[in-house]
């Protein structure tokens, strides 16, 4: 049934991957599309900065253009879609849009952990829509339930594998006892590691992401710059298997949690980094290069969104869903919830965050080393839970599993075990995730 209601017309930055996806989609689902919004889709033009490269022959030459500035100025542009990335110039491009009052649908996640209030701000400023469910997690549902469904509750922390790379690589070590190296050229050669890996593999990627969450979760504007960033570069073969000799595993884990510091406040705690998590932990059963996320809210409970994290259909999917919602507010004259910063919680410093730890130690094999290295603890006021020792020749190695002790306290610990001439050297620093 055809509507005759005009149609939504968009404007479409970036013809990648991503990019060309949702033109496929936007095609091939357009009844459906039109039927859902009560109006239909008309693609007006499309940004790129090579508009003579070979892409998909259904695509209309004539909306090329490489002036995207020109683009999402134009009257005939509703909605601008923007999957080119980077800081700038699509913050100039979205900030313009969304002051004219056009919604703007976006996946950049690395625009919006650092400086999504200049995008939310100019939403504001011109009554437009800003979505982006692909921003995080790719097709999964994640962001809008923090946004929308969760909003009458309170959650207390987020858990998440946001980057299927580094899944991948650590899910492939996990099953094959490969070491970081091998399992990351086994992703290059499948194509989920990109030739230069430092955005995942550094954490970068998944800091972005661990931002936008915790905006969200915790209606405070949290930047990529707030969050503690590690990355699992150094996570070995022998972590691995000794990761599962306690019956864990070890995955990127991004961790936005809400609680007092020190002197009580009410505050966030943002951070990235690898983790050992036990087996029975509902984010250690996601394997390959899939995302999950884990909520936990004071009155829903704990919460599990799960798929595929990354990818152009997965992305385009979501990208996709953001258009329909932008479409159907501006036919009805409504608009999305804005952005909801009213708690302004302060960032609680990375010190401040209570972890166990494994720690593993290199030291001289003779009498006393225990004891001292023991000393060394409780001088830090660290609390040990487990202790194992194996022995070689005249060397040793002490693997120690803590119990919780704030960061700060576990530095100090780290730091003077460098200085005891019965320490060779220590092999590895694990933060441990779930469990007693």
């Amino acid at each position: 049934m055809s509507s005759e209601k005009p149609a939504v017309r968009l404007a479409l930055l970036g013809c990648g991957t991503v990019g060309s996806e949702v033109v496929r989609l936007l095609h091939e689902q357009s009844e459906d599309l039109t039927a859902r919004i009560g109006a239909p889709l008309e693609l007006v033009g499309i940004a790129v900065r090579r508009p003579g490269r070979q892409r998909d022959s259904d695509i209309d030459p004539a909306l090329f253009t490489t002036d995207a500035l020109g683009l999402v100025k134009r009257d005939d542009v509703d909605v601008v879609i923007e999957v080119v990335g980077g800081i700038e110039p699509a913050r100039s491009w979205l900030t313009e849009s969304l002051k004219a009052g056009k919604s703007v649908v976006t996946a950049n996640k690395a625009l919006l952990a650092e400086d999504g209030a200049t995008l939310h701000d100019a939403a504001a400023e011109g009554g437009a829509d800003l979505y982006y469910e692909a921003a995080v997690a790719g097709a999964i549902p994640l962001l809008r339930p923090l946004r929308e469904s969760l909003h009458g509750d309170r959650v207390t922390r987020v858990t998440g594998i946001v980057n299927g790379t580094t899944n991948f690589i650590l899910s492939s070590m996990d099953a094959t006892g490969a070491g970081f190296g091998e399992a990351l050229d086994e992703a290059t050669e499948l194509g989920y590691a990109e030739a230069d890996p430092t955005a995942d593999v550094e954490g970068f990627d998944a800091a972005a992401k661990a931002a936008i969450l915790a905006s969200l979760a915790f209606h405070t504007r949290v930047t990529a710059a707030d969050v503690f960033r590690e990355g699992m570069t150094g996570v070995t073969a022998a972590d691995m298997a000794s990761a599962k000799e306690m019956g864990c595993t070890i995955k990127l884990l991004c961790i936005a949690q809400r609680g007092e510091d020190s002197a009580g406040t009410d505050s966030v705690s943002v951070r990235v980094h690898p983790a050992m998590i036990p087996r029975s932990h509902p984010l250690a059963g996601v394997g390959d290069a899939f995302n999950a996320v884990f909520v936990e809210a004071e009155a829903a409970g704990q919460l599990m969104f799960y798929g595929r994290g990354a990818g152009g259909t997965p992305t385009a999917s979501a990208v996709l869903g953001d258009i329909v919602a932008a479409a159907r507010n501006r036919l009805s004259g409504t608009r999305a919830p804005s952005e909801s910063s009213y708690a302004h919680l302060p960032i609680r410093p990375i010190g401040e965050s209570v972890t166990r730890y494994h720690i593993s130690l290199d030291v001289a094999d003779r009498q006393g080393v225990l004891a001292t290295v023991a000393g060394v603890f409780a001088k830090h006021e660290v609390s040990i839970a487990t202790v194992r020792q194996s022995g070689r020749d005249e060397d040793a190695t002490l693997v120690i599993v803590t119990h919780g002790a704030p960061d700060a306290n576990l530095a100090a610990t780290v730091e003077d075990l460098r200085s005891l001439d019965i320490v060779r050297s220590i092999a590895s620093v694990l933060r441990v995730e779930g469990g007693a």
